[in-house]
This record gives structure tokens, sequence and C-alpha cells, in this order.
């Protein structure tokens, strides 16, 4: 049975070797050029999201796929030379472990192109920003994480067993997870408060027996708010998560104000009722926070000294209702004092038992 040619001429096989080495420069180079003029000809400028993610794949992939193609051509060349047979596992594993490091390259390159496509295209015109916030630390994450499985895929095919590292990573993970237990708790609490989008910068917040204060940013580990005296106050975000909150921003950051009062009970109810919406609509006027709807009023209850009432209406925001509010009981207080109009202090009517009849002295004889 003849022999192949390839197999037994050292000529033909180096012809051979050269041609694959040739081929694959000219592969490279090509794919090199054609990647970068689609780019520069038909991508670059191009409206529309779809357009400017492949031109931004690729960018990332021109340099690395024309690097691959070579690794690959000049490692088959090898293989094929003839005098290069003692060396075949060696240059397997070498030009193996390039390409597998050329191909996390492309990995992380084309990663970071869609996240920079994303950013600049989609994030801007979302409503949470949660991705805003999210994307710096996904950038840093992922290509570490790429750069690590090709690392480790590079050392098992030197030769170098990695179970032990796995195992040892594993144990320092642990160790590191335990002495990180409080800042991990915080960043996974800061990432559940963005994705819920409960608040966002400059909205007034309230938590349940902890400060109150305008929203001045939110980090993965703590919030900060600015209070009614004018300081900045941290709270970690394990601690806000967990904790009931008033969110006075949302839905709508108009607040609602109820003034409640009581007048005497021989007042004229009727009265009380045209002074007290006339007052309102006179508060509402003249102070810019109020907002301009028509105030109610209403009678609530028969209280122990007084006959309740109260006055709703409303103020642009919560630092509004504090003013409008102010102003409100001061103008009532004053309409009350002009009209006659008494508002009582606690009274309590004491109703003693008929004192016994005299005894009769004693000594002293009966009828």
């Amino acid at each position: 049975m003849p022999l192949d040619p390839l197999t037994t001429d050292p000529h033909l096989q180096r012809f051979v070797a050269g041609g694959v080495l040739v081929g694959s420069l000219l592969a490279a180079f090509t794919f090199y050029l054609v990647t970068r003029f689609i780019t520069r000809k038909y991508l670059t400028g191009a409206s529309g999201r779809s357009y400017r993610l492949a031109h931004s794949i690729m960018r990332a992939t021109s340099r690395p796929g024309a690097l691959f193609l070579l690794i690959l051509g000049a490692m088959i060349a090898l293989l094929l030379w003839p005098d290069a047979e003692p060396w075949h596992d060696e240059i397997t594993t070498i030009g193996g472990a390039a390409l597998v490091i050329v191909g996390a390259v492309a990995v992380s390159n084309v990663f970071m192109a869609v996240a920079n496509w994303y950013s600049l295209t989609i994030a801007i015109s979302t409503r949470t920003n949660l991705d805003d916030r999210m994307l710096p630390v996904v950038r840093r994450v992922i290509p570490l994480s790429v750069y690590a499985i090709g690392g480790l895929i590079v050392l098992d095919m030197l030769g170098i067993s990695i179970s032990p590292l796995l195992g040892g990573l594993g144990i320092t993970g642990l160790a590191v997870a335990l002495a990180l237990q409080p800042t991990l708790s915080n960043f996974f609490a800061g990432t559940n408060v963005l994705s819920e989008g409960a608040f966002s910068n400059g909205d007034y917040i309230e938590l349940q027996g902890g400060p109150a204060g305008y929203v001045q940013s939110v980090g993965f580990r703590s919030t900060r708010i600015r209070t009614w005296l004018n300081n900045d106050v941290i709270i970690p975000n394990s601690v806000l998560s967990s904790s009931i909150m008033v969110n006075y921003s949302r839905p709508d950051p108009r607040m609602n104000i109820l003034v409640t009062c009581g007048v005497s009970y021989d007042s004229d109810l009727q009265r009380v009722n045209d002074i007290a919406l006339e007052v309102a609509r006179e508060a509402i006027a003249a102070n810019p926070e109020a907002e301009r709807e028509e105030p109610w009023f209403g009678f609530e209850r028969f209280g122990d000294s007084n006959i309740d009432f109260w006055v709703f209406l409303q103020a642009r925001d919560r630092v509004g209702s504090f003013i409008v509010t102010n102003d409100l009981i001061k103008r009532l207080h004053a309409r009350f004092k002009q009209e006659g109009i008494e508002i009582n202090y606690p009274v309590r009517k004491v109703v003693f038992d008929s004192p016994p009849p005299p005894s009769a002295p004693p000594g002293s004889a009966g009828p």
C-alpha cells in the first residue's frame, strides 16, 4: 500500500507548514482589515442601537481575532514541520495556552464593549439608576472572573493541578466572607434598595424611630441623607432595608395637612364652620407653599371639653406642610379670639355626694 507523500517527504512537509504559516498571516491580516473596513465604512456614525452594538463588538474583536488566527496557524505549522516532531506535546500545550489567553482577552473586550454600549445607549434612558450604579461593579468583576477562569485553564494545560488551588480558594473565600459579613450584608442590602427603586436622590424620607431628611446619595454600603439641622447622616443599607420607611416625595410630593382643634359647646357650629373655611382660604391665598385647592372642614366628635373639628388642605411638599400648618394655626387662633369663639381649656365637672346628717352630740338623750 503506497504511503502518503505528506508523511514521508520532509521537503513537502516543510512546504505545507510554510504554506499554513503564510496562510494564517494572510488570514489574520485580512480579518483585521475587513473588520476595520466594515467598522469605518458602514458602522461609524450609523444610527440605531444594533449598529452601535455591532460597531463596538467588531472593534473589540478585530485585534484578538487576528492574533488568534495567527497563533493557530503558527501552531499548526510547527506541528507539520518535520524537525519539530519531538516537541509536539510542548507545542500543543504552549499554543493551546496562548489561544486560551487570547480568547480570554477577546471575551473580556467584548463584554467591556457591550457594557460601554449599554451605558451610553440604554442606561441613560432608563428610569432607575440601578444600572448606572451596577455597571462600574460589573465592569470590574466580570473581566477579573474571565481572566481568572482563563488562568486556571492555562495552569491545567501546563500540568499544574488546580484542585488544591480551588480548595484553598474555597477556604479563603469562606474566611473572607465571614470576616466581611457586615460589609457583604450592606452590599446586598444596597443592591436590593437600588433594585426596588423605593427612593432616589432628592426624596425626603423618614425611618421609623430614626432620622429624617433628604436623600443625598445611595451607595452599595450606605445611604447618606441630610437632616433639618443641615447635618449628614450615614445609614447602613442593612438597617435601611429592614426598617419601615416613609417616602414623602412619592408617589406625589404634595403633602396632606390635617389641623385639628375644638370649640366650646356654647359656640355656633355653623359660624365656626364658615370662619374656619374662610381662614383656611386666606392661608392658602397668602402662602406660596400651599396648593391652590379648596379646603375641607368637618366636625369630628364631642370631646371632653370641646366639640372637635378638623381642617384639611394641601402643601406642595413636606417642608411646605410645616409652614402652612404653622400659618393656619396662628390665623385660626387669632380669628377665633377676635370673633369671641372660645377654645376651652380641659374642664372637669366634679360632683360630690350629699353630706350625711349631723349626728347627736355624745351624752345627749334621744327623743
